[in-house]
């Protein structure tokens, strides 16, 4: 029998955290398990996610520091391909309780005909809220230049919130991604697309954090800028 996996890496998210995983069991969708992907973050979120995981079905990986947004997800997710049944979905998110979990059943519909699902903000229903102008300004320009460098057609290729097919997932070498930061969402939706894997876009709400602070910076902004261009010239 397939399972959905929910991949989530935490880095000082001790308060969001059990929020986030409270309303994702209370969906009751049927073989579900958290993977939380910890930066040993000094707040303590790892411990916090040691308790929950003796309520609900997850697996806590500890890391030894802060080693980035992708290497984590790249953990969480040779873990899961290590023991995934058959025709699996893997789901990102974010802890940061910027993704709505509600909309984890709409991913998984839409992956029943499609081998990765974008949660986007960019498309008709999508939308985002608490953000000021200039970073909406940075995050559409950002989603435009990749989307013309990479010659992609999709609308939001920065987005955290993705559903990925267990044969998807399995065909991307891990060991061409090399984005530290946000980047990383570029990275695995363009290799896909060059796979020629089935790809398609579903609205969601995004929602700026109340609790903590921001992970998003100008160095994360210059490195989507650069290594944009070295995925388009290694083609």
């Amino acid at each position: 029998m397939s399972k959905t996996f929910v991949v989530i890496p935490t880095y000082n998210e001790r308060e969001n955290l059990p929020i986030l995983v409270e309303r994702i069991f209370a969906l009751n969708i049927p073989e579900l398990e958290l993977v939380v992907v910890d930066d040993h973050s000094p707040d303590g979120t790892g411990t916090v996610a040691d308790e929950l995981a003796k309520k609900y079905p997850m697996k806590v990986l500890h890391r030894d520091g802060k080693q980035g947004l992708g290497t984590a997800y790249i953990t969480g997710f040779r873990e899961v391909l290590s023991r995934a049944p058959t025709d699996s979905r893997i789901i990102q998110m974010d802890a940061d309780l910027s993704h709505d979990p509600s909309a984890i059943p709409t991913l998984l519909h839409a992956s029943e005909n499609c081998d990765l699902v974008l949660g986007s903000r960019y498309i008709a229903g999508g939308k985002i809220e608490r953000w000021g102008a200039s970073r909406r300004l940075i995050s559409k320009f950002g989603n435009i230049y990749a989307r013309i460098i990479l010659s992609l057609p999709y609308h939001d290729l920065t987005g955290g919130f993705k559903c990925f097919r267990q044969k998807t997932l399995e065909a991307i070498d891990f060991s061409l991604l090399s984005s530290v930061g946000y980047n990383f969402q570029i990275e695995t939706t363009f290799l896909t697309h060059k796979k020629g894997f089935r790809i398609c876009e579903v609205p969601i709400t995004f929602t700026e954090r109340k609790i903590g602070t921001s992970k998003f910076n100008w160095t994360i902004i210059s490195e989507s800028f650069w290594k944009v261009l070295l995925l388009r010239l290694r083609g």
